[in-house]
């Protein structure tokens, strides 16, 4: 109930929850999955009662060389550098980008929204704008909307068309119905293409458009990300 409240997230919650810090109705408990009832039962954390968080949603142009976590066991910048100090109330990231890649990267503190934009089966299509290593032709293009094998999974586009042409490399436009983990870049190396750069563009109807990149992963509001 805490996290669906949007008071943090579910491994937050029971790491409060086993330290001892959660009450309800006055008693604190123990067990991070005791049924609550929402608008019946008094929830505090550290003595105080919380009321339901305001619901938002935040657009991020995430630059590249971030990870998509709260905190990186290894010690990297996340992306969460991009607003550490705006003052917002927990939110979640929806969906991922992995380190390498950039753009448009969704959070909030909704979680019934959030399961809405990432099932896989009723989630709006995802947008990328993909720099490969080569000219492609049309055999190319028509092999990514069939898809290949990687590591037992059959991964496919739901379109891809050719953006623009350099000399030697190129800008595809490949849309996804869903998002596998790294699914662009394993579908192309498993048609011996190499991704150059990974920009997403657009979840269904929200879309990057003129959203700058954080500089320096700033921490200041109003910059490289957007509030909905």
């Amino acid at each position: 109930m805490i996290s669906k409240l949007g008071w943090g997230s579910r491994t937050q919650a029971a790491q409060w929850v086993r330290e001892g810090r959660v009450r309800v109705n006055g008693r604190v408990v123990r067990n991070a999955e005791l049924p609550v009832r929402r608008g019946l039962d008094r929830i505090e954390i550290d003595g105080q009662e919380r009321e339901p968080a305001s619901r938002i949603a935040l657009m991020l142009n995430k630059p590249s060389g971030l990870v998509t976590t709260v905190n990186d066991e290894r010690g990297r910048a996340t992306v969460y550098s991009c607003f550490a100090d705006a003052a917002l109330p927990w939110l979640a990231p929806i969906g991922r980008l992995d380190k390498a890649s950039e753009g448009l990267l969704l959070f909030s503190n909704d979680p019934a929204w959030a399961a809405r934009i990432t099932d896989p089966g009723t989630g709006p299509p995802k947008t990328y704008h993909v720099q490969i290593d080569r000219l492609p032709d049309a055999a190319l293009l028509a092999a990514l909307e069939v898809g290949a094998l990687s590591n037992g999974e059959h991964l496919k586009a739901r379109s891809a068309r050719c953006l623009r042409t350099g000399n030697k490399n190129a800008w595809l436009e490949i849309v996804l119905d869903e998002g596998r983990n790294r699914q662009i870049r394993r579908l192309l190396e498993a048609l011996d293409v190499s991704v150059l750069r990974l920009v997403r563009v657009a979840i269904g109807s929200l879309s990057l458009g003129s959203l700058e990149r954080p500089v320096a992963h700033a921490q200041s509001e109003g910059d490289g990300f957007a509030v909905a």
